[in-house]
C-alpha cells in the first residue's frame, strides 16, 4: 500500500508554496480528466442509442470528500429502450475511465517519492490491478519506508476508487446496469443479495481487524482504528439504501418504502461516524457501548421496515427482453471482472 499526505486529502491547506500549488493542479487536473472521460465516454453512448442525456457535470464536496468531489454525473431524461443499449451505456464509463487512470497511475507511481515511515501515515487501499501496478512500475522500496504517491497517482488512486464502487453490480450503478443488461430480471434477485453482502463484509473486515490487535497483544485499545477501517462498507450500505429508495419514488410500480426513511438512516449514519470519531479520539467505554447501541437500532430498523426484510428498492427499470449477441457478453464480463481486480477491501488503512 502507498502512503497519501494531508495535502491532497479533500483540499489543500492554506498558505501553499509553488511546488504545493503546481502539486494542487496535478492532482485536480487529472481526477477531472479521469472523471470527465467516465461520464462523457456515458453521454456519447446515450446519444447512440438516442437516449436523451446532458453534458456531464462535476459534484463539488471540499470537505468531506478526500478528492474535493463526489464525481461528475450526466442526467438520462428518456428510458433506455434495449439491454444491448443499456450495457453500451454502462460499461462505455468506467472502462473509458480506466483507459485514462491507468497510464496516468502508472506515470505517477512511478515518478512517486519514497521516504521513511513513522508510523502515523495513513494508507492507501491497494488492489489486484493496483498491485500489479505498483510491481511493474513503482520505485524499489526498502524496508521501513513506503511510496509517497504523486499527486498525479493518487488522482488516478481516486479515479479507480470510484469506478470500482461504480461497478458494484446492484441498483442502478454502472456496475448494476452492466448485470441487468447480462442477467435480465434475474439481477434484482442478485441484487438484494449483493447489497446484504456489502453489510457483511463490514462485520467480516472488523472481526478481522480486531482479532488482528487481538493475537498481537493490543486488547481493544485500537478498537477505533479497526472500526474506522471498516466503517466504509456500513457507510456504503447505508449509502445505497438511500439512492434506492430516491430511486422508488420517481417509479411508480416500485413498493413505497415505510418506516425507514432517508432522515432517519441520514441520522444513524452521521450518529455512527460521530461517535466513531469520538471513540478514536478518546477511547472511553461509554463511547462505544453508545456506538454498537447506535448500530444495534439501526440494523434492527433495517431489519423492521428497511432493506434487511424483502423489498424491491434494488431493483432495476426494465429495459427490452432482448438478451445480449456473444460480443457483448464478452464486454459485460470483462467489466464485471473489472470490479473484481478494483477491489479494495480498506479503502483507507489508519
Amino acid at each position: 500500500m502507498s502512503v497519501f499526505g494531508t495535502m491532497l486529502i479533500g483540499h489543500p491547506p492554506p498558505h501553499l508554496g509553488r511546488e504545493s500549488l503546481i502539486e494542487a493542479a496535478q492532482f485536480t487536473g487529472a481526477l477531472l480528466l479521469i472523471l470527465g472521460t467516465h461520464e462523457l465516454a456515458h453521454f456519447v453512448a446515450a446519444r447512440a442509442h438516442r437516449v436523451e442525456a446532458s453534458l456531464p457535470y462535476f459534484i463539488p464536496l471540499p470537505y468531506f470528500s478526500p478528492f474535493g468531489t463526489m464525481g461528475a454525473i450526466i442526467r438520462m431524461r428518456s428510458v433506455i429502450p434495449t439491454r444491448r443499449a443499456l450495457l453500451d451505456i454502462g460499461a462505455s464509463g468506467p472502462l473509458a475511465g480506466l483507459c485514462v487512470a491507468l497510464p496516468l497511475y502508472a506515470w505517477g507511481v512511478a515518478h512517486s517519492k519514497v521516504i521513511p515511515l513513522t508510523g502515523e501515515e495513513g494508507q492507501l487501499g491497494a488492489s489486484l490491478l493496483l498491485r500489479a501496478l505498483d510491481h511493474l512500475f513503482a520505485p524499489h522500496v526498502p524496508p521501513g519506508s513506503d511510496v509517497l504517491l504523486h499527486p498525479v497517482a493518487f488522482a488516478a488512486w481516486g479515479g479507480m476508487f470510484v469506478t470500482m464502487i461504480n461497478l458494484l453490480p446492484l441498483s442502478q450503478l454502472d456496475g448494476g446496469h452492466v448485470a441487468y443488461a447480462l442477467f435480465g430480471p434475474k439481477q434484482d434477485r442478485f441484487a438484494q443479495q449483493i447489497h446484504r453482502a456489502v453489510l457483511a463484509f463490514f462485520f467480516v473486515s472488523f472481526a478481522a481487524y480486531v482479532a488482528r490487535d487481538l493475537r498481537a497483544g493490543f486488547g481493544f485499545v485500537r478498537l477505533g482504528k479497526s472500526v474506522g477501517n471498516s466503517l466504509f462498507w456500513l457507510v456504503w450500505f447505508e449509502v445505497l439504501a438511500v439512492l434506492g429508495s430516491l430511486a422508488s419514488r420517481s417509479m411508480p410500480h416500485r413498493e413505497k418504502e415505510e418506516g425507514m426513511g432517508i432522515r432517519t438512516r441520514a441520522f444513524g449514519v452521521v450518529s455512527l461516524i460521530a461517535l466513531a470519531a469520538l471513540g478514536e479520539e478518546y477511547n472511553r467505554r461509554g463511547i462505544w457501548i453508545a456506538w454498537f447501541v447506535v448500530l444495534g437500532l439501526l440494523l434492527a430498523l433495517e431489519r423492521r421496515a428497511g432493506v434487511l426484510r424483502p423489498h424491491d428498492l434494488m431493483d432495476h427499470p426494465p429495459t427490452g427482453a432482448a438478451p445480449l449477441g456473444a460480443g457483448r457478453k464478452v464486454v459485460a464480463v470483462v467489466a464485471l471482472a473489472m470490479f473484481v481486480l478494483l477491489f479494495m477491501p480498506t479503502p483507507f488503512e489508519m
